[in-house]
């Protein structure tokens, strides 16, 4: 038995065993208040379930790269290997299952194995997923020290991690639906982990429902995948699908898309329901970093990703999922201009970034949009641990306003942070982001959606600019939080530092050391064509970034007054920007009037109280009514039935006579 079926199971079942210790023997392990052995418990599993899957991608790595003349001719690939072309429309070479499989539904000729998916694309997702996790691991151990419901705590994150890990190794629909809700469940239960707290409580149930309306369409789009192929085995319905030809208009392959896709918003804050994201900051910090980084909001990408061959049989859908992806990377990049809670921009831009990987997959560079997933996965984690450090210097202070002169204080918090931030403004050549970005630009353009070329480079100086703001009014200038709270300003322990350190060095080298598409490429090739060499991209993406991160400098650090009169003079688009579009506005409309108001008006006082029980009482009514009259036919008294028949006579007599 390979070492390729074993591994996988032992990656996916490790963090399962950590919940289920810390369940059944946390108090005991837990001994006194100061005690952190259920921190350890986690971080242990996680970590060897690290090394098993770097284990796993080093072992597909050598069969790609250690005989790649054979290998490429197992795909059916020319001999001679050509650059990776992230553009056109997507192939699939099907992945295989591990072994230790068993149905575990069967019902009316339905038959869904339990069984897990294994391809350089899961591979890639157990990296971010276990890496970047054990990382947020270690780094709660610090963050979490002083928190006395710390067992539960590692207990969820475990548990997180092993939905996310069958998520992604799930080797059918209805197996990758249960790691789908499993994520929801533990995002309700972490981001309203301080659940005393009311808005903590609130934003962890609008994350619960939101996602709920986002499910209904992945139920819908899962039913109908199965009416159409007669399956839900990814392996099948991909090979089911390469035979059809691509949908131009509306067809029931496009219908599929759209429906599984209304999912991946729901997961991944896509317009419009996005609005659950930048609420999920009422958790823990560390919880907001592995839902925005390594876990949750991946999912929508990673399905899209793995659906590919399915996707890119729909012209609709493609242009759907780029439109939308586009829309959602400049409305969270506008709306992080003016946020001033640390947490907030970082969730408003993980929104934007979203956006851009969907934008990858909808102009069909699938491996691409997985490539930004990948980088993104290093500096958004190191931005949100990083601004977890600054809450902690600043004894859980959130709002920049209140910040400002820290880099002399927290210098470790801040180098760290200012890598982060060059990383994801793509303003620095050769980090992580820089060339992520330069391949979603690049394939944009290469596809002929101009409008969204130019949209994807305009949101790109946005985030440049944003994040410059966020680093400059937390870092640079004067204190502004007061005397009492300088002095208590501190560096944060190693265990949160390191985890810091790491990340910003997986953030500088990450997107050039390891080459996620030619990596995916077995899994996710394309056609290959020649494609124009756009040698003067990469010099416009850096000068637009350039602009932003200057610009923002100029602002916030030269001229700081200058943003308080731009603030104070208002006017429409800072108010719009401020109350985010109105998508909260909407939605809380939206459930007071229609949901509530109509559930009481119409629903209830109407339907129930006016038609259901008006029939049926009315039915009642009618019946008693009846019932009084005819009562009186059977009286028991002799004399009365006489008169009775008496009358009865005369009217019969009286009415022959009539007729005579």
């Amino acid at each position: 038995m390979g070492l390729l079926n074993v591994l996988p199971w032992m990656v996916l079942l490790l963090p399962l065993a950590g919940f289920t210790v810390l369940c059944l023997f946390g108090d005991w392990i837990k001994r006194d208040k100061e005690d952190n052995g259920a921190g350890i418990v986690a971080c242990a599993t996680v970590l060897i379930a690290f090394g098993f899957a770097v284990w796993i991608v080093l072992l597909l790595a050598g069969q790609v790269w250690a005989d790649p003349a054979r290998y490429r001719a197992a795909l059916g690939l020319p001999a001679a290997a050509s650059p990776y072309q992230p553009h056109g429309p997507a192939l699939f070479q099907p992945a295989e299952r591990t072994t230790f499989t068993f149905y575990w539904i069967e019902v009316a000729g339905l038959r869904v194995p339990f069984a897990l998916l294994l391809d350089q694309l899961s591979a890639v997702m157990m990296l971010v997923i276990t890496g970047v996790g054990s990382l947020i691991h270690i780094y709660s151990l610090g963050y979490m020290a002083h928190d006395e419901d710390r067992t539960r705590y590692f207990s969820y994150l475990n548990l997180f991690t092993f939905f996310m890990l069958l998520l992604v190794l799930g080797g059918s629909l209805p197996l990758m639906f249960v790691g789908w809700e499993g994520v929801g469940l533990c995002s309700y239960f972490l981001i309203g982990f301080w659940f005393k707290k009311k808005s903590a409580s609130d934003a962890g149930k609008k994350a619960f429902i939101v996602n709920r309306i986002g499910d209904a369409g992945l139920i819908l789009g899962t039913i109908l995948a199965f009416w159409t192929f007669g399956s839900v085995d990814l392996i099948e319905v991909t090979e089911a699908v390469t035979s059809r030809p691509t949908e131009v208009g509306v067809g029931v392959l496009t219908a599929i898309c759209l429906l599984l896709f209304v999912g991946a918003c729901g997961k991944s804050a896509q317009i419009p329901l996005h609005v659950w994201l930048p609420d999920a900051m009422e958790g823990p910090t560390p919880v907001s970093a592995l839902i925005h980084a390594a876990t949750m909001v991946t999912a929508g990408v990673y399905m899209v990703a793995r659906l590919a061959p399915l996707f890119s049989r729909s012209e609709t859908a493609m242009n759907v999922v780029a439109t939308i992806g586009a829309a959602t990377a400049l409305m969270a990049a506008t709306v992080a201009l003016v946020q001033t809670d640390i947490k907030r921009v970082l969730a408003y831009s993980t929104v934007s970034q979203l956006g851009y990987m969907f934008l990858a997959c909808g102009v069909g560079a699938f491996g691409v949009g997985v490539f930004h997933l990948f980088t993104h996965a290093f500096f958004k984690a190191l931005l949100f641990l990083g601004s977890g450090s600054v809450i902690h210097a600043m004894s859980g202070e959130q709002d920049m306003r209140k910040m400002g002169g820290l880099w002399k204080k927290i210098p470790w918090t801040f180098w760290t942070f200012a890598v982060g931030t060059a990383a994801i403004s793509g303003g620095v050549p050769f980090l992580s982001g820089w060339v992520s970005k330069d391949e979603i630009l690049a394939s944009a353009l290469h596809s002929g959606k101009t409008g969204l070329f130019f949209i994807a480079l305009f949101t790109a100086m946005l985030t440049a600019f944003y994040m410059t703001r966020l680093l400059c009014m937390t870092f640079f200038g004067h204190f502004r939080g007061g005397h009492d709270a300088e002095h208590h300003v501190h560096e944060s322990p190693w265990s949160m530092l390191l985890p810091l350190v790491i990340l910003a060095v997986a953030s500088a080298v990450g997107g050039v050391v390891i080459n996620i598409p030619h990596f995916l490429e077995p899994v996710m090739r394309l056609e290959e064509h020649a494609e124009p060499h756009y040698g003067w991209l990469p010099y416009l993406a850096t000068t637009m970034a350039l602009v932003g991160i200057l610009a923002a400098f100029y602002l916030y650090v030269m001229f700081s007054d200058v943003p308080a009169r731009i603030r104070a003079r208002g006017g429409v688009l800072l108010r719009v920007l401020e109350e985010k579009y109105g998508f909260d506005l909407a939605f809380n409309w939206f459930a007071s009037r229609v949901v509530v108001d109509g559930s009481r008006e119409v629903l209830w006082k109407a339907v129930d109280a006016g038609l259901i029980d008006g029939t049926v009482n009315g039915t009642a009514g009618v019946v008693d009514g009846v019932s009084r009259v005819t009562r009186f036919v059977q009286t028991g008294l002799v004399r009365a039935y006489a008169l009775l028949i008496f009358g009865g006579a005369v009217a019969v007599l009286g009415y022959l006579v009539w007729l005579r």
